[in-house]
Parts: structure tokens; C-alpha cells; sequence
């Protein structure tokens, strides 16, 4: 019975030396994990605009609704739907006809009146004479200058009703008061028109320079208001599916009052828009760019991450390990944002195959891709590459 015992304890040892045996070689043959496939970039320093979005309304520079001044029937017109004009230039023809006949009438008053009043200032100076003589009375005398004075009151009336006929005249010629772009005709030749009444004959619009409308949050009244008394803002307009690029314009108008209703700040920008690419009404995307930040450190804003602690980055050391990084960021503008605190500039920041990193783990940095093209990451998933 000992002896078998002894020899039940053999075959155990020798079980577990072999065991053993067996997980060593299994372990030395596993070796390190494999490296972990990623892209990298390195952490700069770049002067970062500090800049505000939004949605911004192009309006036109002047608006100006013609209107006749007076009433009659349209003659002609003198320039075509949608053509610019310049300030002066003929517009419309109103038939001029009846009002050079009540000129004329108003201009053969003037001149009855005014022989009238001629003839009763002689009168006039022979009655003083003859009352210097003791020949007439003060009465008939006065009577005399009475009839006088009120014979030229009649010519300055007619003289100012000759004016009156003039202008009229004068309206019946219709010219652009501004340099601009014509709408559509609302009335054709041939119908009456009546004095400053509907319908208006056409809209003139000017469209360079050109005003943008936009509005922005309260929270950046103080910064707006600071940094235009250190210099002009400039603002960007980029109009939607326009491969052209923005336009640049200027801040020349701060609302005085903030919405309360929607908490916004009203601004406008003018810009010369020489090249007519804003058009009023236009929807376009705005960016207001207060001041620039030097010197900031900016990181590719794909390799921000998010864990349970908030942001973090990937950091690959010169021994080729990752850490992981808590960072503070700020602002993002272009594909970039600006690291506040846990990145320095020159580091090595992983963008691409975050997905099977942890600290410590090695990785192999992959050639950067092409600009644009959709790569696999190590994990699998979809992304594209920048």
C-alpha cells in the first residue's frame, strides 16, 4: 500500500513538471502583443483666428421704388427689365402734352397780369403827382397805389403758378435718382398713371457696394464692441455650392439695441461686391473674425477623443509606446482645434486607429494617406482620411 502510494505520487510530479514545461514554451511562443497600426500628426503652434458664424441676408445698398409725381399716360420707357443703370439716365416718358398747354395758359396769364400791373403803377405815380399839386384827394390817391400793389401781387401768383406748370412739365421725364440695377416693369406704355399712388413703376436696387445682414449672441457684444475700436472687423461670405470662395467685407453697423426675443446682437457688413456675386435676398454663410490668437497649440481635430473623463488624445513617445492624454481644448476652426492644456507643440499625436489603442502599447505609424480617400482603420471601421 506504501509503495503504491509513492508511485501515485510520482506520476504527479512528473504530471506537473510536464504542465509546466508545456506553459513556458506556450508563453515564450506568444511573445509580446503585436503593434497597433496607426497615423499620427505632430502638435503645432499656428496664429488662430478668433472668428463667429452665422447665417447672414444680403441687402441692397439703396432701394428705390419709382413713382410718377404726376398724373398721365405713360409714353414710353427707356431701358430694359434687369438692366443697370446709371444716376440720370432716362427711365420713362409721361405724355407731356397737357401739361405744356397749362404751362403755356399760366405763362399767357402771367404776361396779361403783368401789363395789368404796369399800367396801374403809372396810374399810380400820376395820382401822387396830381395829389403833390392839390389836384386829387388822399383817397383817390391811395385807391391808386391800392390797385397797383395788388396788380403785381397777381404777377408773383401768376409767376409762381408758371413755376408750379414747370415742374410738372419737368416730371413728366422720369430719370434713375441712383446708380443701380432695374427689376421687372410694372407698367407697360400706354396705361394712366397716377401722382405717387400704385402701382410703382419699377424698383431700382444697388447692388455694389452691397450691405450683409446678420445677427450674432449677446455673449460677444463686449469682444465686437472692443476689438472695432482697436480696427475694422472683416467678415467673410461664402454663398452655398459657389466654388468661387468668399467674399470679404467689413463691419459698418452695430444694432442699438439686443433682441430680446432671440438674445441676438444685429451687425452689417459692406462689401464692394464688384464682381455682383451677393444678390439681395441671398442666404450666405458668414464668419466674423474678431482678433487672431499667436503662438497657439493646434492638433488635428480628428484625434480628439472622448472618454468618461472628458477629452483625450493619444500621445506616441520616442520608445514608440502610446499614452493616453487628458486634454483642454478651446476653439476649433478648418479642420483643427487648439489645445489649452495637455498637449505641447512638436509632440506626436495619434488621428487615425485611436480604436485598439491602450497605454503602454506599441504601434507601427502608417504612411499618411491620400487627401480625401476613405481608409479602414485597424478596427475595421470606415473613416477618411485628412
Amino acid at each position: 500500500m506504501h509503495r503504491r502510494i509513492q508511485i501515485m505520487r510520482g506520476i504527479t510530479l512528473a504530471a506537473c513538471v510536464l504542465l509546466a514545461g508545456g506553459c513556458e514554451k506556450k508563453q515564450a511562443a506568444a511573445g509580446p502583443p503585436p503593434a497597433v497600426p496607426v497615423r499620427v500628426a505632430k502638435a503645432e503652434l499656428r496664429t488662430v483666428p478668433v472668428q463667429v458664424t452665422a447665417i447672414g441676408n444680403v441687402e441692397a445698398y439703396a432701394t428705390v421704388s419709382i413713382k410718377p409725381l404726376v398724373s398721365g399716360a405713360l409714353e414710353s420707357i427707356h431701358f430694359n427689365e434687369g438692366q443697370d443703370v446709371r444716376k440720370g439716365d432716362l427711365l420713362f416718358m409721361i405724355d407731356r402734352k397737357p401739361f405744356e398747354a397749362a404751362l403755356a395758359q399760366a405763362q399767357a396769364n402771367m404776361a396779361r397780369d403783368m401789363a395789368t400791373a404796369k399800367n396801374t403803377r403809372v396810374e399810380a405815380n400820376r395820382y401822387a403827382n396830381l395829389f403833390a399839386q392839390g389836384v386829387v384827394s388822399r383817397e383817390q390817391t391811395d385807391q391808386a397805389t391800392s390797385n397797383a400793389e395788388a396788380a403785381e401781387a397777381a404777377v408773383h401768383a401768376d409767376q409762381a403758378v408758371v413755376d408750379y406748370e414747370k415742374l410738372n412739365l419737368d416730371y413728366c421725364t422720369i430719370r434713375s435718382p441712383i446708380d443701380g440695377r432695374t427689376g421687372s416693369f410694372q407698367v407697360k406704355p400706354g396705361n394712366l398713371v397716377k401722382a405717387n399712388d400704385v402701382p410703382i413703376l419699377i424698383v431700382i436696387n444697388q447692388i455694389s457696394p452691397i450691405y450683409l445682414d446678420f445677427s450674432v449672441p449677446e455673449q460677444f457684444l463686449a469682444d465686437i464692441k472692443k476689438y472695432m475700436a482697436q480696427s475694422t472687423l472683416r467678415v467673410q461670405a461664402t454663398i452655398p455650392n459657389d466654388p468661387g470662395g468668399p467674399e470679404i467685407g467689413t463691419v459698418t453697423f452695430v444694432d442699438n439695441t439686443v433682441d430680446s426675443s432671440t438674445a441676438t446682437i444685429r451687425l452689417k457688413a459692406t462689401f464692394t461686391n464688384q464682381n455682383r456675386r451677393l444678390w439681395p435676398g441671398q442666404f450666405v454663410n458668414t464668419v466674423l473674425t474678431l482678433t487672431a490668437i499667436s503662438n497657439a497649440t493646434v492638433v488635428p481635430s480628428q484625434a480628439l477623443q472622448t472618454g468618461q473623463n472628458g477629452q483625450f488624445v493619444f500621445v506616441i513617445h520616442d520608445d514608440g509606446t502610446a499614452e493616453s492624454r487628458p486634454v483642454a481644448t478651446s476653439r476649433s476652426i478648418n479642420g483643427f482645434t487648439v489645445i489649452e492644456k495637455g498637449v505641447q507643440a512638436g509632440e506626436t499625436i495619434v488621428t487615425d486607429g485611436q480604436l485598439r489603442l491602450i497605454p503602454g502599447v506599441k504601434v507601427t505609424v502608417l504612411p499618411d494617406a491620400a487627401p480625401g480617400a476613405t481608409q479602414k482603420n485597424p478596427a475595421g471601421a470606415s473613416t477618411t482620411a485628412h
